[in-house]
């Protein structure tokens, strides 16, 4: 297919709408980023959207409209609300989400019994949609997952000779897609953020919610009501991964970094290559900048970009939300006191991988090191634990360990008032004493909640009899000692359900399997 480049003028946009309400695909300059149209009421045409993109079909698109009464036959009625927000903004960066009617068919809704529907405010736009005649169903015009394009050469890049023609207006004024609202929900909710943020929407309308999938991605069994909710979207070719830090502690971690990029704001101080995406401290330019910062970082050849997190307020929250799906969500917090939390059977292994981690310059922090240092003589901790187990646990002012285990372990509740005494304590000692980047190695990680204070978790596995022989001879201890032991613990099936990674200790490689995780999580 021979792809038309065309101008803004009238003739061009006239023959681009005659290209829309013949069945054909044209691209065009909105204000938030480039749409590749088709007509709205040709099921045919719709098709083809999704074919040139490579865009999965439950994914719904946009019906794009020229005049605010052009909504009124797509919807089965225009509410109050609805009426309220039209008034209020449209043309505007805002999409408007309610019960269709038996025009919009089920390509264009991705199966729902809903329509998303916006006017732009680009003058462009809105005289292409007027020249076709028809609504204008339109994502964004790159190819699915990639960065959406703010410039017409993006389009070009990506979609020449799979469309018939593309428009090459002026570059983009906002940069990031229109925000998404629904009013199909009992409280109306954002599907996707935007320029019109949520503050605004609520001076109209009242209370206003953020669908959890904003920031948080979709769950598995959830349907996409939106574009822009899938896990990874907007995603360069480079491997991104955000970083949450102040702007001192970015520049410390990124400037340690070898064959990898930044995406940082500008004037942060950064050694290795770099692209900027707008200041810190204006959302709307980070807006602008963001799709082709991704872009400019794949034509740099860049494969592994660390970027600094945006807020996650007004349009910095869509700002972010569009990064984390760039990232599929990974993110390196480094306002947390500890990076990795090690755990495990026992008999495992956990001991050398957790040496092999202080090797490489991680700091570990031993919670059966720092269970002894809060039973010293005369803690705080240990005047607690006589005061529920007995006095005669202290002898010459030292806990008698001994004594103190067959008092706590005889029966689950003991056990439970014990932990609920020692972990707070023992939790609290170990983030004095992280620094980033830290493992905090417990054995019950989970059990003591240790796990809500770690980036990612690690728990060590090994077969059974494996684990048998090393405790035997470990702990010198018979085989009768070393299964009642075993058996103490959670089963295998806990550490998978709860950890983020495995390392099995059954005669692999376990650096290997070590490094393979640092390099999903750094």
């Amino acid at each position: 297919m021979n792809t038309q480049i065309l101008s803004t003028s009238e003739y061009d946009i006239a023959l681009a709408g005659k290209i829309l309400a013949g069945g054909g695909l044209v691209a065009f300059p909105t204000e938030t980023v480039y749409g590749l149209g088709a007509n709205a009421l040709d099921e045919t045409a719709v098709k083809k959207i999704y074919l040139a993109k490579g865009r999965p079909s439950d994914n719904p698109l946009i019906v794009h409209i020229a005049e605010k009464e052009d909504i009124i036959p797509l919807v089965k009625e225009v509410t109050p609300t609805a009426k309220a927000l039209i008034d209020a903004f449209f043309p505007a960066p805002l999409t408007i989400i309610l019960p269709k009617s038996e025009k919009i068919g089920n390509v264009v809704s991705g199966g729902l019994d809903t329509v998303a529907v916006r006017m732009p405010q680009n003058k462009t736009a809105r005289a292409l949609i007027k020249a076709a005649g028809v609504p204008v169903a339109a994502p964004s015009a790159n190819t699915s997952g990639l960065p959406s394009p703010t410039k017409a050469k993006h389009v070009i890049e990506d979609l020449s000779g799979k469309i018939d023609a593309v428009i090459q207006g002026e570059d983009c004024d906002f940069g990031i897609e229109s925000t998404v609202i629904t009013l199909a929900t009992d409280t109306p909710t954002v599907l996707r953020p935007g320029a019109v943020t949520k503050e605004m929407l609520e001076a109209v309308i009242g209370r206003v919610e953020i669908a959890k999938a904003v920031l948080e991605g979709m769950a598995s069994d959830e349907v996409a009501a939106s574009p822009g909710m899938k896990y990874k979207h907007y995603a360069p070719k480079a491997k991104v991964i955000l970083v949450n830090a102040s702007k001192e502690r970015y520049e410390q971690f990124v400037n340690s970094k070898k064959d990898a990029f930044a995406l940082c704001f500008e004037g942060d101080d950064v050694a290795i290559p770099k692209v900027t995406y707008g200041n810190e401290s204006d959302d709307l330019s980070q807006a602008k900048e963001i799709f082709d910062a991704l872009r400019r970082l794949d034509d740099m050849g860049a494969k592994k970009v660390y970027a600094r997190i945006p807020r996650k307020s007004g349009v910095g929250m869509a700002v972010y939300n569009r990064l984390i799906r760039a990232a599929a969500f990974h993110i390196i917090d480094l306002e947390k006191p500890f990076t990795i939390g090690l755990t495990g059977q026992t008999g495992a292994g956990k001991g050398f991988v957790g040496e092999y981690l202080s090797k490489l310059g991680f700091n570990v922090l031993d919670t059966d090191i720092y269970a002894r240092k809060i039973c010293e003589p005369n803690s705080p901790v240990l005047a607690v634990l006589a005061a529920e187990f007995g006095n005669d646990i202290i002898k010459d002012g030292s806990l008698d360990r001994q004594l103190l285990a067959s008092r706590a372990f005889s029966s689950p509740e003991n056990t439970a008032k014990l932990n609920s005494i020692t972990h707070p304590a023992i939790l609290e000692l170990c983030e004095k004493d992280a620094v980033f980047p830290s493992v905090l190695d417990a054995p019950l990680l989970f059990e003591c909640k240790g796990d809500k204070m770690c980036y990612r978790t690690i728990a060590v596995l090994a077969p059974f009899e494996l684990r048998l022989e090393r405790i035997m001879k470990r702990d010198g201890i018979t085989r009768q000692q070393a299964i009642a032991r075993m058996n103490a613990q959670q089963g295998e099936e806990f550490y998978i359900k709860n950890s983020d990674f495995t390392v099995v200790n059954d005669g692999r490689n376990i650096e290997n399997q070590i490094n393979e995780i640092l390099e999903e999580i750094l």
